[in-house]
């Protein structure tokens, strides 16, 4: 929760102001006069940019850091760095922001995706398969919004970490900062194990393989991102162990130490086995191929996740089922 104020006409610095409160902030935020917000426990702990960026949504990113540079906004009336973080009870002064009006959403059902595990600090999702996780890059509504929508009296929800659009399985979401802050510093220490299945095409050698390379990432001509493995990019390491063959496909377990964008997928790719039915690092012709025989999205599930309550401590293991369409496709490759 914040606490608003507004300064009104007329009325100086050091007498008495009205305060508001509102839940997200955003419609306390003066387009024509000086407002005050005080730090809640949600936002304690988080950069006076990401914070000012969350709370003035539509003003120009690059509008709010001039104000910050200018001064021109105070957390307990003294100048602050847009890195500086905040701490919970402080007081920050924000100059009148206008708000660019954008047209409303189109309305998307409110259906939250399938429940793996909550409780008042957690919630866990069984995410399907072609969903981005949050909107942007062309993708208006995602996974989070999807949820605050159905879940329109929870204060907060953030993402814990992310899964890519066309990958199903377990997506981790926070109820509160604390939790959220947990969960990254357990993710940092590789204390969250992850583990996806993956098919790919070809007898895949080894019972269980470390992989170890450097990913650098990148954007195409085309505005794509992609990752290629490149010696002076970022270290990354993916554990695989084979499953079962069926027919001339291997079905692995790829538990990930690190989390690099797309590893496994570049991973894979890079060995010579990549994914079935990936678009981006795949075999196109095979995909096509397969797309003909059932599988219309590329095969790589996140099955479960393991980790430590971010607030008790307890072990917790989250598991998400192979989906249906992945399942029949794998039968049919047996059959």
């Amino acid at each position: 929760m914040q606490t608003v104020s507004k300064r009104r006409p007329g009325v100086q610095p050091g007498q008495a102001r009205t305060k508001a409160r509102s839940r997200t902030g955003e419609s306390a935020i003066a387009g024509d006069q000086v407002s005050y917000v005080t730090v809640g426990d949600d936002s304690a702990g988080q950069r006076l940019d990401n914070f000012l960026l969350k709370l003035a949504k539509g003003v120009p990113k690059s509008h709010i850091y001039r104000i910050v540079r200018s001064g021109e906004v105070r957390i307990n009336r003294a100048r602050a760095g847009a890195d500086q973080r905040l701490a919970l009870g402080d007081e920050i002064r924000i100059p009148p922001l206008r708000v660019a009006s954008r047209p409303a959403p189109a309305r998307v059902a409110a259906a939250m995706p399938p429940v793996l595990f909550e409780d008042e600090h957690l919630l866990a999702v069984d995410k399907p398969a072609g969903a981005a996780v949050h909107g942007g890059s062309g993708v208006s509504f995602g996974i989070i919004e999807q949820v605050r929508m159905a879940r329109p009296n929870q204060p907060f929800l953030e993402l814990a970490h992310r899964l890519d659009r066309e990958t199903s399985g377990v997506l981790l979401l926070a109820k509160s900062r604390r939790a959220l802050l947990a969960l990254h510093e357990q993710m940092r220490e590789g204390k969250v194990e992850k583990h996806y299945l993956a098919l790919v095409h070809g007898a895949w050698g080894n019972a269980r393989q470390h992989v170890r390379v450097a990913l650098r990432k990148f954007v195409t001509q085309q505005g794509e991102r992609r990752v290629s493995v490149d010696p002076e990019g970022s270290p990354s390491h993916t554990v695989f162990s084979l499953k079962q063959r069926v027919g001339a496909y291997s079905l692995l377990e790829a538990d990930l130490r690190t989390g690099r964008t797309h590893q496994i997928r570049v991973h894979l790719a890079h060995l010579g086995f990549p994914i079935a039915g990936d678009d981006k690092y795949g075999d196109f012709d095979l995909n096509r191929a397969l797309a003909k025989q059932g599988l219309k999205r590329m095969f790589l599930h996140a099955g479960e996740l393991e980790f430590g309550h971010p607030l008790s401590g307890k072990a917790l293991k989250l598991h998400a089922p192979l989906p249906e369409d992945l399942s029949r496709f794998l039968d049919s490759l047996g059959s």
